[in-house]
């Protein structure tokens, strides 16, 4: 397979050149019949597969591969537009556009835009996807570049949003909401996430302030919608981390989208501390099939076959840490293996009706089928020394002080059986100004879960068995559980035109869960102004958030189930003002947002890499506070760059920890949440080489302040332990051989794809070594120490993707 890649590479790279004339560029701002800008128009080139969306401004740009072409303006509720062009190669035109409402045509159900102009999103570039260089390869690791979001971890598609846990983001995928695995430890066992980028033709994202239509999760909401083609499409894309394979088939009467992906992270992780025998294996399947009977009626079908498993046997592990006064060395030698799978098979079956213009229906049902399995048998003899600084050789000094000579021993047996079931119905109506939206839910969660594991620690004889008495294990979790969730959920919302210039939304949910046996009401509310210049929205934003219990908060550190626990509650609000400008030769986007959230009985948590251990007893309440900015837009021409930056103070109090010492009760007080990361910056920049534009250059620069850790089985107020910072640049070259500014083209690839790009990639340019977690051991003084898991070093990736002509 390696071999098969790199002579595709090579075969692209050295084709012949021919003349050829540089494409024609259009971008413009879509108007409603008020000269209000219109957001999430669908813009595309009819017989190209080339589309965009306007952003909150109205704003697009798109290119055509030919001269004579024709681009289709699209919206909900609005006459779709057709514009003729007929321009010289290599043009670049300003075209401004005007859509009329539609009172009589069926192409498009007839919802207005007001539900896209108040929602509190931000609207994710997809272009920016393939350019962005990330190891993982996930859609949702891009995310970790938005304001906040917060960031650790370049091996996973995990995030947190604003304080809170990876369990508290929704996701969904045509509406159809997705769940995630549960036992996955680390990022090195994660494989391909449910969402497929060459799929996905609009993102939305919110980090708070959400709407009520949306379910019941404490912090942020992905939208993702699939791809609707109005013309054939093949794509295909391979590095040495992975490979996919995309086709896009227009139907007489509807579509197919089919996809299949492959990756492996051995090269990736071979790199790293631990050493061993690396065998990470992961693939999908999707398709995706609409029918239309009639323009008022269509099925869609969605499937998805994910399977993973993920491999090591472990040889050796040499960890250096501490500092320069003082650096500290772990060699392990292992015996054993780890093999984990995870197999998901999920489907989802959505029918549009529209029976008038002004109103859509949706019934969508979905099941999802995970199944998890952890199996791992390691025992690593281990020592743990200082180093003679006096002495040092170019890798590693001489031991000059045994702290310790032990082992440790883990073991586990654990598979859980997740399967569920949702029904629901959506109904969005136009009444003049208002788009009045009301829905039901019913979803059946169910889990069958066996957990058999344990630990022990042997730190230079402190747990040998003595006088006869035997080895007491650590951690030891022994348990079966079985267990039925039921949801029953409601939303009703009004998106509401006070005036020419302020619009209003106000909505609210009812839930109600059968564990908690509690029905819940989350009012929420949004407003919008946006003066008469157009170039600037104030929002405000606030609500009630409330998350049931799941199964994954109600299990304790030991496998038992609090069957009492009842919903985690968070009351937001927020300010936001965004401001379009020129300048510095082009239009730049400002965005920022303040916010407030107040959380009470929330289930305090732990975490060890990707592991989320709740401590499921505990009820605490607990805050968070902060700011995001960002700037945007096309530093370089035809180029979007963006600079982000996230400040924030997440902290809880646990309800009744308080603890004896030297005779006196000690009330901890507010704690550090494990996610109160106070800065995240982030930079994604694209430039062009002056004298070859069709190289670019693609830098993706990550930074977040520390995390509070501490020891694992320890209460929460002994976290005063820090993982450092995170500190990651990674860095893309391409070669674009079909770039619109392109003066030469291949003959070859210009008569057979519309597209082929070339990357150069560098993961971790600066080589830094990020802890992402730690093992903790015990020296012969019985003094604990944190040795850090680090993650991926410097690596280098080629990668090619190929559009062919159909």
């Amino acid at each position: 397979m390696l071999q098969f890649r790199l002579i595709l590479f090579l075969l692209i790279a050295s084709c012949s050149l021919a003349v050829a004339q540089p494409l024609v560029k259009v971008s413009g701002i879509v108007y409603n019949e008020e000269k209000l800008p219109l957001s999430q128009v669908t813009v595309m080139v009819l017989g190209q597969a080339k589309s965009t969306v306007t952003d909150e401004f109205g704003v697009y740009t798109i290119y055509s591969t030919s001269k004579n072409f024709t681009i289709k303006y699209t919206l909900l509720g609005y006459q779709p537009q057709s514009v003729k062009f007929n321009e010289r190669s290599g043009a670049r035109l300003v075209h401004h556009v005007n859509l009329v409402v539609n009172t009589n045509e069926l192409e498009q159900v007839n919802i207005t835009n007001k539900q896209n102009q108040l929602s509190n999103t931000t609207t994710i570039n997809i272009s920016d996807i393939a350019s962005m260089p990330l190891v993982s390869g996930n859609f949702e690791t891009m995310l970790k570049t938005l304001p906040g979001v917060s960031t650790n971890n370049e091996l996973s598609a995990q995030y947190s949003v604003r304080g809170g846990n990876f369990d508290e983001n929704l996701i969904y995928i045509n509406d159809i909401e997705i769940n995630r695995p549960v036992l996955i430890r680390n990022g090195q066992q994660e494989g391909l996430s449910f969402i497929n980028a060459e799929l996905v033709s609009k993102a939305k994202f919110s980090a708070g302030g959400f709407e009520a239509k949306y379910g019941d999760k404490l912090s942020s909401v992905l939208d993702i919608k699939y791809d609707s083609p109005d013309s054939n499409q093949t794509i295909f894309s391979t590095s040495l981390l992975n490979t996919s394979l995309t086709t896009k088939r227009v139907l007489n009467r509807g579509f197919l989208l089919a996809s299949l992906r492959y990756k492996n992270n051995t090269s990736i992780l071979i790199k790293q501390d631990e050493q061993g025998n690396y065998n990470p294996n992961f693939g999908d399947a999707q398709i995706i099939y609409q029918y239309n009977f009639s323009p008022k009626l269509n099925i869609s079908f969605l499937g998805n076959v994910n399977l993973g498993q993920f491999k090591l046997v472990p040889t050796n592990r040499e960890t250096q840490f501490g500092t320069i006064s003082s650096t500290l060395r772990l060699d392990v030698d292992y015996t054993g293996q780890e093999i984990d799978d995870y197999q998901t098979i999920g489907t989802g079956i959505t029918t549009t009706w529209s029976p008038k213009p002004n109103l859509v229906v949706k019934f969508i049902n979905s099941y999802f089928n995970t199944i998890e399995r952890e199996r791992f048998d390691i025992n690593g003899s281990y020592i743990f020394a200082e180093e003679d600084q006096s002495l040092r050789s170019e890798n590693f000094g001489p031991i000059s002080k045994n702290r310790g000579i032990g082992s440790y021993y883990n073991y586990g047996r654990n598979s859980l059986n997740t399967q569920i079931f949702a029904s629901e119905i959506k109904v969005d109506q136009n009444f003049n100004n208002h788009v009045f939206s009301w829905g039901l839910k019913y979803d059946r969660s169910s889990y069958s879960d066996q957990l058999n594991e344990y630990n022990y620690i042997d730190s230079a004889g402190f747990i040998l068995p003595t006088a006869g008495k035997d080895i007491v294990l650590q951690n030891v979790v022994d348990v079966e559980n079985h267990i039925d969730i039921e949801n029953y959920s409601a939303y009703i919302q009004d998106s509401y035109s006070l005036s020419d210039y302020a619009e209003l939304q106000l909505g609210t949910r009812a839930t109600y869960n059968s564990l908690s046996e509690q029905l819940l009401i989350s009012p929420r509310m949004l407003i919008a102004y946006r003066p008469h210049s157009n170039n600037k929205i104030l929002r405000f934003t606030a609500g009630v958030y409330k998350q049931p219990p799941s199964y994954r908060t109600i299990r304790d550190f030991s496998g038992n189930l609090n069957v009492n626990q009842k919903a985690q509650s968070s009351y937001n609000t927020s300010i936001g003002y965004d401001y379009a400008f020129d300048a510095f030769g082009t239009r730049l986007k400002f965005t920022s947002e303040a916010y407030f959230k107040y959380s009470d009985r929330l289930v305090p948590y732990k975490i060890d890499n990707l592991r989320i251990r709740y401590l499921a007893e505990e009820v605490s309440r607990g805050y968070a506070i902060g700011a995001d900015f960002s700037i945007g837009g096309e530093f370089v021409k035809d180029l979007v760059s963006y600079f982000r930056m996230s400040v924030m103070n997440a902290n809880e109090d646990i309800i009744g920890d308080s603890y004896i010492q030297n005779g006196k009760t000690i009330y901890p007080g507010y704690l550090k949440r494990p996610t109160d990361q106070r800065v995240n910056f982030s930079i994604f920049f694209q430039d062009r080489l002056l004298n070859n534009p069709t190289y670019k250059v693609h830098l993706n620069a990550l930074y977040g302040s520390r995390l509070p850790i501490g020891p694992p089985q320890t209460p929460k107020y002994l976290d005063k332990f820090f993982i450092p910072s995170y500190k990651r640049v990674d860095i893309g070259f391409s070669k674009d051989f079909l770039d619109d500014v392109a003066l030469h083209r291949p003959k070859f690839l210009d008569k057979n794809f519309s597209s082929v790009i070339l990357f150069f990639e560098v993961f971790n340019l600066l080589n830094i070594d990020n802890t992402v977690s730690y093992l903790w051991l015990k020296d012969v003084d019985n003094v604990q120490y944190a040795i850090p898991n680090y993650l991926t070093g410097r690596q280098f990736n080629l990668k090619l993707i190929v559009k062919l002509k159909n």
